[in-house]
Formats: C-alpha cells, sequence, structure tokens
C-alpha cells in the first residue's frame, strides 16, 4: 500500500469517526439533559419509578432525531457517496 492510499483511508476513517460523532450527539445530549431535569424532579419528589426516568427520556430522543434526521440523514449519504468514490482509489 502506498503512502498516498494509507493517507487516503486515514482520512476516510477519521471522517467517518467525526460522522458518527455529529450523527449521535443530538441524540446522547438530548438524553442526558432529560435525563439530569428528571433525576433532579425525582430526587425533589422522592419518586424513584425507573419508568419516570425511561419514558421521558425516549420521547426527548425521538423528538429530536425526527427535528434532526434530515440533516443527519443528509451527511450520511454525503459520506457514503464520497466513500464509495474513494473505493477504486484504493489499491
Amino acid at each position: 500500500m502506498s503512502s498516498a492510499t494509507a493517507d487516503l483511508v486515514l482520512r476516510v476513517v477519521r471522517e467517518g469517526l467525526l460522522l458518527v460523532l455529529l450523527v449521535s450527539a443530538p441524540a446522547l445530549l438530548a438524553s442526558l439533559v432529560v435525563g439530569l431535569l428528571v433525576g433532579a424532579l425525582q430526587s425533589a419528589t422522592q419518586i424513584q419509578d425507573p419508568s419516570v426516568a425511561f419514558v421521558p427520556k425516549v420521547i426527548a430522543v425521538f423528538a429530536v432525531l425526527l427535528a434532526s434526521g434530515p440533516v443527519l440523514g443528509a451527511h450520511v449519504v454525503r459520506f457514503a457517496r464520497a466513500l464509495l468514490t474513494f473505493i477504486p482509489m484504493i489499491r
């Protein structure tokens, strides 16, 4: 494998990892924020039912993915197209 090919593969892997972070960040942040808010509410009211914490997180993650899905999907499609054009260059 030539140096140029190795650099191309490393760049593609780096871009892929950054894309994973970009796509997962909104859902994880929504889950974190809702989890903190529900945890504070649970400790204030002393309600310790696990479903009270789970259901709002699922709803928040679903809403964030519904809102940001088209933008994130466009990033994934753009990366996949770029990756498919780079495959013939790798030897």
